[in-house]
């Protein structure tokens, strides 16, 4: 039976990484293996790998996060000036959901999504 998925996603710099996950984001460390990084929030983990060699600008890591009160989460993104993705402002989506997302350090993209 499957319980639970969790994401591995590159990262170019693990300090770096764990900064913007726990201090931005608030998430908290589950493990730092040097190469290997572990955060988590409430429900989820996200698990990171070491990828020194990775072009921004060509990662397509993404992520879909659901939420139960987005627009709190939202606000407190724009209060404490965590920069949302240029096209991921708060909007409702054809496909039911309202979402906004953000970019990490490394370009993997964070969409935040609740059922209306």
């Amino acid at each position: 039976m499957l319980t639970a998925i969790n994401p591995k996603l590159p990262m170019r710099d693990i300090d770096r990484t764990k900064d913007y996950y726990l201090d931005n984001l608030g998430f908290t460390l589950l493990g730092d293996y040097g190469n290997y990084l572990i955060v988590g929030k409430d429900h989820i983990e996200i698990h990171f790998f070491e990828f020194k060699g990775l072009d921004p600008n060509e990662n397509y890591g993404q992520v879909y996060i659901r939420t139960e009160d987005i627009e709190t989460l939202y606000q407190s993104m724009i209060a404490n000036d965590i920069p949302i993705h240029p096209n991921g402002h708060l909007e409702i989506k054809p496909w039911s959901q309202k979402e906004f997302a953000l970019l990490d350090p490394d370009n993997n993209l964070l969409t935040f999504g609740q059922r209306i």
